[in-house]
């Protein structure tokens, strides 16, 4: 899982750097009283940040590599729902800083016949649920990972 990361973030390092910064930043609370004492520290996988001008976008990827993108209960599938609430914790903590900030969870394609492929609006933010088929050439995963990009900055 760890390559999985390191393999998406480098890539958007290699050929997205210097318009967009792409990193593994942490995200900071947005306490109300300033009291931190206990939390966990939220370490994003990838941030993808672009700023022009008066634009600030930022766009944080949680890269999720399971042999299941999917909890199935009664035969109905659902996104694993700590996956959902980790990027949307992420998203919105991020967001109280200023900025346009969307979230992405990005599963490794899997031989399942059932993958997500879902884009929501929370409470004022895009959250988006995607596969990434690694099962095919490079240039084929290249203009998946280059389409997360033309999709969320407009570039």
């Amino acid at each position: 899982c760890h390559l999985y990361e390191k393999f998406i973030l480098g890539y958007y390092k290699k050929h997205y750097s210097p318009k967009i910064t792409a990193s593994a930043s942490q995200i900071e609370w947005a306490l109300d009283d300033g009291i931190s004492a206990m939390l966990p520290t939220m370490q994003s996988d990838i941030m993808l940040t672009y700023k022009k001008g008066d634009v600030n976008k930022t766009l944080i990827i949680d890269a999720k590599y399971y042999a299941h993108t999917t909890q199935v209960q009664y035969d109905v599938h659902t996104l694993h729902s700590n996956n959902l609430y980790q990027v949307f914790t992420y998203v919105k903590n991020k967001a109280s800083k200023g900025g346009e900030v969307s979230g992405m969870l990005l599963y490794a394609k899997t031989d399942e016949e059932i993958y997500p492929n879902n884009e929501y609006q929370m409470s004022g933010n895009k959250i988006t649920v995607r596969t990434l088929d690694l099962n095919c050439d490079f240039e084929s995963i290249a203009a998946q990972l280059d389409n997360i990009v033309q999709q969320h900055f407009n570039l």
